[in-house]
């Protein structure tokens, strides 16, 4: 059984913070109630942005304060999102979420940077986790050799971790996220840029350290809406070699027979937002997948023939993952317990963190309260991984 026995974690970034202290404040306003109501043991998933980092480096005593609250408040961190680099509460982030990518030198300083903060507040006894970007969007221009320097960056952040480690003892390993659109999207492609990750290295004689330090963060979300075969996925990346350092606990929506049902488009498009993308993927009959970069009102209202006559769609907007169904809208939990299930099977235990961010944007602001909601989840995750570990 590989289900982790650390404290179930929550990412932070659902709330802002774009200072030390605004996330202090999120941390007294929204994680110690949290705490407080889930009733366990529970880890703070923190997302510091740049602007935190920088500040901590002017300021390196507050990374302190920072684990002093922890303690204080009965709460813990094992685990950082450095996915987001800037303000991920703006009007609209949308696709500049992935910047700067794995070819720039400020991801790696930042990445960098969140490494040496979780070092200071990581418990002796425990090994960190960073989720980080799927190196880059597809959409975007990239140059010719943005591989070979984004390779050459991850393995300068492979020896950092492992100079990070002689020097505090602690080990953290990085978690690249695959995501829709993005370089690294499906499980095949993940595999595929591993083997020339691994290729590189061993050519540099990093390999032992690159394979020690640099692994796969799995959004549950994510595969789903590329209508994977989430326990397919799960075997082909072990058999690959490739280890998933950090599963993302999430649930996408999912819309069945859209050419007949009409209320559920509607109810759809309620979801169209201005913030964050929303990939939406149609699976026709004969198992060939249409995509759309983004969930708009044409596409849920009036869609062309093609993503009107697939037999399902699924899009990229996390939703409550205790949620089965949003009204006439279905949510892709089951291939949430399927994912936890192929990680009881795994002979080590990846770091578990629930990350629904977007409460802010639901349809009326989501129907409970942001304190009420993270406990449902949290308590709902506990009974599936209950239910797994029986």
């Amino acid at each position: 059984m590989s289900i982790s026995r650390l404290p179930l974690s929550y990412c932070t970034n659902v709330h802002p913070g774009l200072t030390v202290s605004a996330v202090l404040d999120g941390i007294e306003q929204y994680t110690a109630p949290l705490r407080q109501n889930y009733g366990a043991e529970l880890a703070a998933g923190l997302w510091l942005a740049e602007s935190v980092t920088t500040e901590l480096k002017r300021q390196p005593e507050d990374v302190d304060r920072f684990r002093d609250r922890l303690t204080s408040l009965d709460l813990s961190c094992h685990t950082l999102n450095a996915f987001p680099y800037g303000n991920f509460h703006g009007d609209r982030v949308k696709e500049t979420v992935y910047v700067p990518d794995w070819a720039d030198a400020a991801r790696l300083q930042y990445t960098q940077d969140c490494a040496a903060v979780l070092a200071r507040l990581l418990p002796d006894d425990r090994e960190g986790s960073i989720s980080t970007v799927p190196l880059g969007f597809k959409e975007f221009e990239h140059a010719d050799d943005f591989t070979e320097r984004s390779i050459s960056q991850l393995i300068d952040f492979a020896q950092y971790l492992d100079r990070l480690r002689q020097e505090s003892g602690k080990l953290i390993r990085l978690a690249i996220e695959p995501e829709p659109f993005c370089l690294l999207e499906t499980t095949g492609e993940a595999i595929a840029f591993f083997d020339m990750l691994w290729g590189v290295a061993a050519e540099t004689e990093t390999l032992d350290v690159v394979r020690e330090h640099i692994g796969l963060c799995y959004d549950v979300c994510h595969q789903a809406v590329e209508f994977e075969s989430i326990p397919d996925s799960f075997a082909a990346l072990e058999n690959a070699g490739v280890r998933i350092n950090k599963v993302h606990i999430t649930c996408a929506i999912e819309l069945n027979d859209p050419a007949h049902n009409e209320e559920a488009r509607r109810a759809l498009a309620r979801y169209v937002e201005p913030r964050y993308l929303h990939q939406t993927m149609g699976r026709l009959p004969d198992d060939s997948i249409r995509r759309c970069v983004d969930l708009s009102t044409e596409l849920a209202l009036n869609p062309n023939p093609e993503f009107r006559n697939a037999e399902t769609w699924r899009i990229h907007f996390h939703v409550p993952v205790n949620a089965e169904q949003l009204g006439p809208l279905r949510t892709t939990r089951n291939e949430l317990r399927e994912a936890l299930q192929a990680v009881s099977l795994l002979d080590y235990a990846p770091h578990l963190e629930v990350e629904t961010y977007t409460w802010e944007v639901l349809p009326d602001g989501g129907s409970a309260d942001l304190i009420d909601g993270l406990t449902l989840e949290m308590t709902s995750t506990r009974d599936l991984l209950s239910a797994v570990g029986s």
